[in-house]
């Protein structure tokens, strides 16, 4: 993240308590903290940039003005400021989304989050993949999840979606439903419909679809833990039989548990790892 101690001064617009300003301070809370998924971090000027709009000085179409008109003039850029480049971007993206109520349940939904936050961005933004992919993951000992393969991305969409929204909700507690909620999230994930940014476009269409159940989303989940979603993520979805090792949502419910329900779940990503070995429990 940016040099300076972005989470204490965004969070003291929510200490103060404005209302508007607290629901800016949390968007862009969110918005910046899900760029580690990807180890990417934001740079000063976008927090500068951030508390102007919070205070309602600028608006997010400024701030997404400044942004582009701050990398235009820097003629000769490190390899780093390329990164904080797409992390300020698509920071002020997500906040804009964020900030929107419309939304629409539906697999042209997701599609559509993903080209308006990666546009520029990424040349194949919106744009479904043509191939196959495998990505090198740490919990997993450098093994990877296997994920939809590029000829059924869309009919596993409309499937995914179609029985998502066939599900009735009646009569299951608040608990139950955040349980499978979860799981919903790990499913379409596990398709990766898009080369890169999977894991943000998914985050930003399942908090629009959880507010649409009148959930009030804690920025403090992805703020501080967004790395710690993708990794549950990765465990939602992966198997290793000959080793004992079996897909479990167990992890992503925590996550959920404190995203929505306030609890203060421990959520720590070594947990996570195939090999850790909890020292509390027997090993047979």
């Amino acid at each position: 993240m940016p040099d300076k101690n972005w989470q204490f001064e965004l969070e003291e617009y929510i200490i103060q308590g404005e209302p508007e300003r607290a629901e800016k301070s949390g968007a862009w809370q969110t918005a910046i903290g899900l760029q580690a998924v990807d180890g990417l971090k934001t740079s000063d000027y976008l927090l500068d940039t951030a508390k102007e709009h919070i205070e309602g000085r600028i608006t997010i179409d400024e701030v997404q003005k400044r942004i582009f008109s701050y990398y235009e003039q820097r003629t000769t850029r490190t390899e780093p400021e390329d990164d904080t480049k797409e992390a300020d971007i698509v920071s002020a993206r997500i906040t804009r989304l964020l900030g929107e109520k419309a939304f629409q349940f539906s697999p042209v939904e997701w599609i559509t989050i993903h080209r308006r936050l990666f546009e520029g961005v990424f040349d194949h933004a919106g744009k479904i993949r043509r191939y196959n992919i495998s990505k090198r993951e740490w919990i997993l000992n450098g093994e990877s999840v296997i994920y939809a393969d590029f000829n059924s991305i869309r009919e596993t969409l409309d499937y995914d979606f179609a029985t998502e929204k066939q599900f009735s909700y009646e009569g299951l507690s608040v608990e139950a439903s955040v349980k499978h909620l979860a799981k919903f999230a790990s499913d379409i994930w596990q398709i990766h419909p898009f080369g890169e940014g999977n894991t943000r476009a998914t985050a930003v269409f399942m908090i629009k679809y959880l507010k649409t159940f009148g959930f009030r989303v804690n920025n403090d989940a992805f703020r501080e833990n967004s790395w710690y979603f993708r990794n549950a993520l990765v465990r939602a979805n992966y198997n290793d039989w000959q080793k004992g090792i079996y897909s479990t949502t167990k992890f992503l419910e925590l996550f959920f548990s404190n995203l929505l329900l306030g609890t203060n779940y421990e959520l720590k990503n070594r947990y996570m790892h195939v090999d850790f070995v909890d020292e509390k429990e027997p090993v047979c």
